[in-house]
């Protein structure tokens, strides 16, 4: 097999070689190259999100979440989220469960390119509505994370841990 005649892009392990036709122009080459490793990173991107999204859901369905700290305008209200768990399921719904019983379903979202976390509860009174929202991930592991909500001149921060 001639290489001359061959275009095309080989991919192994780490190593990625493109061989172009011999007939292309140099500017032509380096322009084909580009296009065919903007293929190959623009997948590699989305590989990534998509390893992201399963590594959030993979941390946040994996037991149950209690709240240990929850601030309103630097004012600690937690003692109001006494005996509430929270459930999260890998189809996007998350139970508030007080005391062993659920007592609202909603539904949840994460993104761990932008670290940010969102819940809503439709239709829930204080404390579990004061959840509601897109909330700013600023420390997180395997086992607890902390976020920040700020509407207008309200500011929320809250901590989870897995229990």
């Amino acid at each position: 097999m001639c290489l001359r005649k061959c275009d095309g892009l080989l991919l192994h392990r780490s190593l990625i070689i493109i061989i172009l036709p011999s007939y292309l122009s140099p500017f032509m080459k380096k322009l084909y190259a580009l296009f065919l490793l903007l293929i190959v990173f623009g997948s590699c991107k989305k590989t990534t999100e998509k390893i992201g999204e399963d590594l959030v859901i993979k941390a946040m369905t994996d037991g149950q979440w209690k709240i240990t700290k929850f601030t309103q305008n630097n004012t600690d209200i937690t003692a109001s989220f006494s005996g509430y768990k929270f459930q999260y399921y890998s189809n996007k719904t998350v139970d508030a469960i007080l005391n062993g019983t659920t007592e609202r379903t909603g539904s949840w979202d994460g993104n761990a390119s932008a670290m940010t976390t969102s819940a809503n509860f439709p239709g829930a009174t204080n404390p579990i509505s004061l959840i509601n929202g897109i909330w700013n991930i600023t420390k997180n592991s395997w086992t607890y994370v902390e976020a920040t909500q700020t509407n207008g001149a309200e500011t929320k921060t809250l901590r989870l841990d897995k229990q």
